[in-house]
């Protein structure tokens, strides 16, 4: 398989511009951890593979624990050719391309489910690029649309609720002559309408799959003047009090939402992530250890890029110190209750949420997990203390959205089996074939009980991550989305990339983070003790080492890699109802590609046979996959946004073609048949 060359830019993986506005240009910037946590080679010291594993067996069977995942291990083909691929991935892949367009398989079609500046609510003008203002875009699909779900309203799936996210703005792309040292007043307002969330009913033919967005008594815009209340055990906390909020209970609005879930009581759960660029003079606070809790969420310097706290003094810490814990956390929304408050949960912790996704234990307690979106950060578990209330009335789902507030907090420590010697950043496989282990769930908060020496209950919950520093969890490379299978209850999380594990004063390779400078990102696999959902210890292995298949840095979950597609920077993770995996990607122009959506059987001979299903426009990002037995969307993400380009020099013209301006968008894609819609990859 040829690649295309490297694109040419500010980092092989993202445009500069994407990175100022998405992450207030953290690549540029340290990570802010800087603890020691012991790294594995400390941990395991110099010890021999035998010995390794005696120990490793030992531990597993005093604790009940596998040493390995359960499951058969993939095949390499049989007899004259490939095996046949297995349901729902039956589809001619998708070359790899640096088109300005949605590619998708042959025999397949699309179209189109709403675009930013779409009439949501009523009275909403039609999108004029060139006269925005802040009134329309509060009752317009936001900007940069992210995680999205599907909630049918009736049981063929004709009708359903379409809720998204909207990440951020990118200014530069939003307005011609936007000067970012002087944004205008309404400028900053639109942005401001433009985050948060979207909850919009759309229809659908039997005969397509073409979803339209219409009016209807559920549409709904989240956007910063949204009011949130505040619950969980640091509701109320001194730390989370404003001028504006006394009480510590009440957030107007949410910001940089990137991935998220939907609850098995049929709420969305959505994370708060890239929070910190959004505050400025964060250099004024003398306070050494409120600057270093600052300085550690990435929150510091003078001005911001978008210049907020200057039409408002909240996004000013010199005037509004605590405005800034006030984000950073899981919110939830119930979208079936256009009137509803929507909640800020303070017992998932702050960090920088990519998302929070639920599991039900046999108990009807609820897990959830959550990474944190940076390099060398912590990947979290919650478990309820109450217990899930069944059915899809009202009642049931008012207390099943309590059972988040209450329950044991943990961060994760990662341990793997092998010789640190054979962990050499080189991202070559260890002598026993994978790159694997085991792992332990460390408590840190319970109510208002902290597990944390030198930090109170509501400290831990606000600066989670200086808690996770203490207790001495596993640095990851960005983890990102994290889903456990629906049937098989493994856990699948998509660590991004880390361009500094090995630089000086960083931590080097580890077994669950095996390479140097790490471009591509790694996918990661692991099953708590005994399938149970409430264990505190689990084995783990990478069921995929990403990058060009053709290099010996890359893994496949041993499928041949001459039979895969290339892959890079995996972002959000979907299920099918066959049980595949399916991963979308965000920073694939490190292989000099575009960004992409693939699935990957996770059982059986085919384990490991990873395609490329579609490809978004140039300079965009795949985001928010829903995979259904007919359809499958994606939001497509920053169109266009590569270096040297803006909204007076369009690099995309995608959605709408001719000279418009690149619009981020929601996808669908389906499969026509000759009776309607065909299963989709059947």
């Amino acid at each position: 398989m040829k690649f295309l060359p490297l694109l040419a830019g500010h980092s092989p993986s993202r445009a500069s511009v994407t990175c100022t506005y998405r992450c207030g240009d953290a690549c540029f910037h340290d990570a802010p951890n800087t603890s020691d946590n012991p790294t594995f080679a400390e941990v395991l010291g110099a010890v021999s593979r035998r010995g390794a594993l005696k120990a490793t067996a030992v531990v597993a069977l005093a604790a009940g624990t596998p040493v390995a995942l359960a499951g058969p291990a993939a095949a390499a083909p049989t007899g004259n050719g490939r095996p046949k691929p297995p349901p729902g991935t039956d589809y001619q892949r998708v070359q790899p391309n640096t088109l300005d367009a949605v590619v998708v398989p042959e025999g397949y079609e699309q179209g189109i489910v709403i675009r930013w500046g779409d009439a949501v609510l009523p009275g909403a003008p039609e999108f004029d690029f060139d006269h925005q203002t802040a009134e329309a875009q509060a009752k317009q699909f936001g900007y940069n649309c992210d995680f999205a779900a599907l909630l049918p309203l009736d049981r063929w799936g004709l009708s359903s609720l379409l809720v998204t996210n909207h990440e951020y703005t990118s200014e530069e792309f939003m307005f011609r002559g936007y000067d970012r040292e002087n944004p205008t007043e309404e400028q900053v307002k639109i942005a401001w309408a433009a985050h948060g969330l979207t909850v919009v009913q759309v229809s659908r033919g039997r005969d397509t799959g073409h979803l339209r967005p219409k009016m209807s008594r559920y549409n709904r815009r989240i956007t910063l003047h949204t009011p949130f209340k505040v619950t969980g055990p640091a509701a109320g906390s001194d730390l989370l009090k404003t001028a504006a909020d006394p009480t510590g209970t009440v957030v107007l609005g949410t910001m940089n939402n990137c991935a998220g879930g939907v609850t098995p009581w049929g709420t969305i759960l959505s994370g708060e992530e890239n929070i910190n660029q959004y505050f400025g003079n964060a250099d004024t606070v003398t306070d050494p250890v409120a600057r270093k809790r600052y300085a550690r969420y990435g929150i510091k310097g003078t001005a911001t890029t978008r210049k907020w706290e200057r039409f408002d003094a909240r996004w000013d810490i010199a005037r509004e110190p605590n405005e800034a814990h006030r984000f950073g956390w899981v919110i939830e929304l119930d979208p079936n209750d256009p009137d509803s408050t929507p909640v800020k949960h303070t017992h998932l912790g702050r960090f920088k949420h990519e998302t929070a996704n639920i599991r039900v234990a046999k108990d009807g307690r609820v897990v959830a997990y959550s990474g944190d979106d940076e390099r060398f950060e912590y990947i979290y578990k919650f478990i309820s203390k109450g217990r899930m209330k069944p059915g899809d009335s009202a009642h049931a789902r008012r207390h099943n959205m309590t059972l988040l507030d209450d329950g044991t907090l943990y961060v994760g420590r990662f341990t793997g089996d092998s010789p640190a010697a054979e962990i050499d950043g080189t991202g070559k496989l260890p002598s026993d074939g994978e790159f694997d282990g085991s792992g332990e769930w460390i408590p840190l908060a319970s109510g208002k009980k902290s597990f944390v020496d030198g930090m109170t209950a509501d400290e831990v919950y606000v600066f989670t991550r200086e808690a996770a520093d203490r207790v001495g969890a596993t640095k990851m490379d960005r983890p990102e989305d994290i889903q456990a299978h629906p049937r098989t209850g493994r856990i699948y999380c998509a660590l991004s990339n880390n361009v500094e594990r090995g630089n000086p004063g960083k931590e080097g390779a580890t077994e669950p983070n095996p390479r140097l400078n790490n471009k591509h990102g790694q996918v990661l696999e692991f099953e708590e003790r005994r399938g149970d959902a409430l264990a505190l210890t689990f084995s783990w292995r990478l069921f995929l080492v990403c990058g060009d298949p053709s290099s010996p840095d890359t893994y496949f979950a041993g499928f041949p890699k001459d039979q895969v597609s290339p892959i890079s920077s995996p972002d959000n993770v979907a299920f099918d109802k066959h049980g595949n995996l399916w991963i979308s990607t965000d920073s694939a122009g490190a292989l000099g590609i575009n960004d992409g959506l693939y699935s990957v059987p996770l059982e059986g001979r085919n384990r490991g046979e990873l395609k490329l299903f579609l490809t978004v426009p140039r300079g965009a990002e795949t985001c928010g996959p829903i995979v259904e037995e007919k359809i499958v969307t994606v939001c497509v993400q920053h169109p266009g946004e590569v270096d040297g380009a803006n909204a007076d020099k369009p690099a995309s013209h995608w959605p709408d073609g001719g000279e418009n301006q690149p619009r981020p968008s929601v996808v669908a894609v389906w499969k026509p048949g000759r009776h309607g819609l065909s299963d989709i990859g059947s």
